[in-house]
């Protein structure tokens, strides 16, 4: 709708997890690395956590179409409400098994086993990669569980994936998971996005769809963007494609704070209170340096009457925010 007003090469903010758009957070960088070394290496169980609209399908599907995870096949479960018949069928057909193995878990796991050795002879690594892993039954877990232990005297040969949002982490507390936390080997946690990587998350979005971020979005509608969506990627994504949709409506070429309240308010988002007179936290461009990037506290609550400010004229991804009191 907004694509050619913008001129822009596709839309930048579609909620599909296409690694093209891959923002990496130093912590995001860091769940690539694992969620990589984890599948190339065959480690047992490889745990990501993070909450709902973090990313985590996007680092997913980035760590598999990777040049390190070139020999790995991975079977995904991306439906957490399977029962345990449902789920051993599902296993079944994804590893071309046959009709009986579907039919009886004595006959699955050896022909599970004889399809896994000879994968692994012809250098394949099949990997099984479990999503919504928090909603799964005590009874699937066991099974994947059980699954881990398929293995050689050399490696492990179902490495095992499990993605999930924090409650994942304290289910694994309970007695009866403590089997499967013990085969935890690698353990990852994606968190919310601080101001300034708000900032780089949407130039970088912006930038890969041929676009120019300081030319579309004010510093001001940034700040209010980042508060509403307490820094969720998927959350900044649904209030930047409303902005744009409305800014084109407008006729306007940029989005500014007003825009941005709009579209808050119709989607009842609601933003963290803080004291008046709270100074913004941090000033700088919206890409320090790795090494030099500190943590970023919230802005502060502005009042509907602040005034807005006019994007850098410098060039991508260059938003500045000003420390200073409510005016």
């Amino acid at each position: 709708m907004y694509q050619e007003f913008f001129a822009l090469r596709e839309l930048p903010f579609e909620l599909t997890a296409n690694p093209k758009y891959l923002y990496l957070t130093p912590r995001h960088r860091e769940a690539l690395s694992n969620l990589q070394y984890g599948l190339s290496a065959a480690k047992a169980v490889t745990l990501l956590i993070g909450e709902a609209g973090m990313g985590k399908t996007t680092l997913l599907k980035a760590a598999l179409g990777s040049e390190r995870c070139r020999y790995v096949r991975a079977v995904c479960v991306n439906n957490p409400t399977l029962t345990r018949g449902e789920f051993l069928e599902m296993l079944a057909r994804s590893f071309a098994l046959t009709l009986v193995a579907r039919q009886s878990k004595a006959a699955l796991l050896e022909e599970l086993e004889k399809a896994l050795i000879e994968r692994r002879s012809r250098g394949e690594i099949s990997a099984l990669v479990v999503d919504e892993a928090q909603s799964l039954s005590t009874e699937i877990l066991e099974e994947i569980r059980l699954l881990a232990n398929i293995e050689t005297p050399e490696a492990k040969l179902l490495p095992l994936v499990l993605v999930g949002q924090p409650e994942l982490s304290t289910r694994l507390e309970d007695a009866g998971l403590r089997q499967l936390k013990q085969r935890v080997a690698l353990r990852c946690e994606i968190t919310p996005l601080t101001l300034s990587e708000t900032g780089e998350y949407i130039a970088t979005r912006i930038k890969a769809a041929g676009g120019v971020a300081v030319r579309l979005f004010t510093r001001q509608a940034v700040v209010l963007i980042y508060e509403y969506s307490q820094g969720l990627p998927r959350t900044i994504s649904v209030i930047c494609d409303n902005a744009l949709a409305s800014a084109f409506a407008l006729g306007r070429q940029s989005v500014d704070q007003d825009i941005v309240r709009e579209v808050g308010r119709d989607f009842r988002l609601v933003r963290p209170h803080q004291p008046a007179g709270t100074p913004v936290a941090w000033a700088g461009t919206i890409a320090p340096p790795v090494h030099q990037r500190a943590a970023v506290q919230a802005p502060p609550h502005s009042s509907d009457g602040d005034e807005d400010t006019e994007p850098e004229a410098a060039g991508y991804g260059m938003f500045r925010f000003f420390r200073g009191r409510r005016q």
